[in-house]
């Protein structure tokens, strides 16, 4: 008897949805609304800034600005070639210094200590430092280096945006390696390949992609940092120094400084600086996108 009751209800149509659970129907087409509506809004919200950013950058692009360093207050032309190539040079030693110690911490936390109590101070620490304030950060560093060394530095601003990258790349190589097949590391070990090699070898080679990637999203994520270079590398209006000491020309800071300043070529250098970090920052994510998309299909 049951057994019959059993397969009538398997084999019943289903009641009309409506019908049957008016009010939840009615919440869902209501929350589907909402959401819908709040995501155009952000979409729209989005589009109006891109669209503005392209307006004004476009119209402050020039040769000029590629090939000319900052002007001085009240002066005409001049572009914004010193900041680029400063911003450049800050943003591959902040990436030179966190890749490393990035790379080894999350092969660490995915290979060697896993669950240890160790392996979870640390995953709590690089949490922390993911949802920091950048400006504390570059408060932190003009502490640590600005004021013992005298003055502002290159080095000052390269350790702060490292220190912004390392958490982004500990745990893209974390996730990244622990994606990889438990089979793949016992097949090496089976061979009887230490440790080390396994990790080298099979686990980086497997993971590869996805580590390429967080560097590359961690280098988008300090390429447009401001506030930590205020406390480290400053700015200036010239080419830096080869010793990297002193305030070190960047875009970021520099976008801030002619933004509010009263001068209109300043305020278009502003708008074109603005708009070749967000068209940088652009590529590097896409770039990063298609490294990930094609490790997934593998």
């Amino acid at each position: 008897m049951d057994t019959a009751l059993f397969k009538n209800a398997e084999t019943a149509s289903p009641a009309p949805w409506g019908r049957v659970r008016r009010g939840r129907y009615f919440a869902d087409r209501a929350l589907k609304i909402i959401c819908t509506l709040f995501t155009l809004l952000g979409a729209f919200v989005l589009g109006w800034i891109l669209l503005m950013l392209l307006v004004e950058g476009i119209g402050g692009l020039s040769p000029a600005v590629f090939t000319e360093t900052t002007p001085g207050p009240g002066t005409e032309g001049g572009g914004i070639a010193n900041a680029i190539v400063g911003s450049l040079i800050l943003t591959l030693l902040g990436i030179v210094v966190a890749t490393p110690i990035g790379v080894l911490a999350g092969t660490y936390l995915a290979e060697y200590g896993k669950d240890s109590k160790l392996a979870t101070v640390i995953r709590f620490v690089n949490d922390i430092l993911l949802a920091a304030p950048s400006i504390l950060i570059g408060l932190f560093v003009y502490m640590l280096m600005v004021q013992p060394m005298g003055g502002y530095s290159g080095w000052a601003g390269g350790v702060a945006l490292a220190i912004i990258a390392v958490p982004v790349i500990v745990r893209s190589t974390e996730d990244m390696l622990r994606l990889v097949p438990g089979s793949l590391r016992e097949a090496g070990a089976a061979l009887g390949a230490p440790m080390s090699t396994v990790i080298v070898k099979i686990s980086w080679k497997a993971a590869r992609a996805g580590m390429v990637t967080g560097v590359i999203l961690a280098t988008a994520r300090i390429a447009g940092e401001t506030a930590p270079l205020l406390f480290t590398a400053l700015n200036n209006t010239f080419w830096f120094s080869p010793s990297l000491m002193g305030g070190v020309s960047n875009l970021p800071v520099t976008i801030y400084q002619f933004a509010l300043a009263p001068y209109q070529n300043w305020r278009e250098l502003a708008w074109a600086g603005a708009l070749i970090i967000t068209l940088s920052i652009l590529a590097l994510s896409i770039v990063a996108r298609l490294l990930f998309k094609k490790d997934k299909v593998r």
